[in-house]
This record gives C-alpha cells, sequence and structure tokens, in this order.
C-alpha cells in the first residue's frame, strides 16, 4: 500500500509540474501575441500616414507649383484650333 501511495504521489507531483510547464508557456505565448498585436497596429499607423503623406506628394497642384517655381515651367500658350508643329529633327 505505501508503494501506491509513492506512486500516486510521484504521479501528482509529475503532472502539477506538467501543468504548471503548460501554463507558463501559455501565458508567455499570450505576451508574444500581445507584443505582435501592438507591433501591427502600430505599423498599420504608418502605413496610413505613409498613404497620406504620399497622396500629399502627389497631388497635382503641388507638383505644378515646384514645375513653375522650381524648374520655371509655365503652361503653352496655344490659339484656339492650332496646333503645334513638330521640330524639324522630330519629323524626321
Amino acid at each position: 500500500m505505501l508503494r501506491f501511495n509513492l506512486v500516486l504521489l510521484l504521479l501528482s507531483v509529475c503532472s502539477a509540474l506538467g501543468l504548471v510547464t503548460a501554463r507558463h508557456k501559455s501565458t508567455r505565448l499570450y505576451q508574444a501575441i500581445q507584443a505582435e498585436t501592438a507591433q501591427a497596429e502600430q505599423l498599420d499607423t504608418e502605413f496610413n500616414q505613409l498613404k497620406a503623406n504620399l497622396s500629399s506628394l502627389a497631388a497635382h497642384s503641388r507638383i505644378e507649383r515646384i514645375a513653375r517655381e522650381r524648374l520655371r515651367m509655365h503652361v503653352p500658350l496655344l490659339h484656339a484650333g492650332t496646333v503645334p508643329r513638330a521640330r524639324a529633327t522630330e519629323a524626321r
């Protein structure tokens, strides 16, 4: 009977250690999931900010202003019904 009790005690201790180990792993995995979720939210926010920034950089008015101010470009003035002639080098 004593052996049987010792075997049951040993099995109970092993079971308790297994339970503690499983619980610890579960807690670590949950913390890892929380950290990854927070990073995903941060990356999503950064991505949305980058999309908004790209949208403002590609705005037609901004491109036109830069072309006019920095590159000194201007919109050609064409009379109604006229077509610009091709240069002699382009016609060949």
